[in-house]
C-alpha cells in the first residue's frame, strides 16, 4: 500500500436510485422494470406524506389521493427523461402541487359557472289551495 493513494474498497450506492440503477443496462426493458422498482420505493416510503401535502391544498381526502395517485403514473411515464433520477422526490412533490392547483383551478370554474337555483316559487299545490 502507497500513501496518498486511497483503498480499492467498492464504494456502496449511496440512495434508492443508485442501488436500483447500479446493474441498469441500455435494455428498455431493464429501465421500465428500473423505473417501476425506484417508483414503488418512493411510492411506500412517501405517499402519505404527499397525501397529507395534496390534503392541505385541496382540503379532500379522495382528491388528494388520486392527485397522488396521478402524479405517480406521471412520473413513472416521465422517469427517462428525468435528468436527475436523485431529484424523482422533488419532481414528485412539484407535480402534487401543480395537479391540486389544477384541481382548485377547476373547481372556481365548475363554482362560477354552475346553474342558479330556481328562485323560490309557491308550488302548484298551494297555488290551488288558496283559490278553493
Amino acid at each position: 500500500m502507497t500513501t496518498g493513494e486511497p483503498d480499492a474498497v467498492p464504494t456502496r450506492p449511496i440512495n434508492v436510485t443508485d442501488t436500483l440503477l447500479a446493474s441498469t443496462t441500455l435494455d428498455p426493458v431493464a429501465t421500465e422494470w428500473d423505473a417501476t422498482q425506484a417508483v414503488t420505493a418512493i411510492y411506500t416510503t412517501h405517499y402519505r406524506s404527499l397525501v397529507r401535502l395534496a390534503v392541505l391544498l385541496v382540503r379532500d381526502i379522495a382528491t388528494a389521493e388520486e392527485v397522488v395517485q396521478d402524479s405517480f403514473i406521471a412520473m413513472h411515464d416521465a422517469w427517462r427523461r428525468l435528468r436527475d433520477s436523485d431529484k424523482a422526490l422533488s419532481y414528485l412533490r412539484q407535480s402534487v402541487v401543480n395537479r391540486s392547483r389544477s384541481v382548485l383551478r377547476h373547481r372556481v370554474v365548475v363554482d362560477r359557472n354552475a346553474p342558479k337555483p330556481a328562485p323560490d316559487m309557491p308550488s302548484a299545490e298551494q297555488g290551488a289551495l288558496s283559490l278553493l
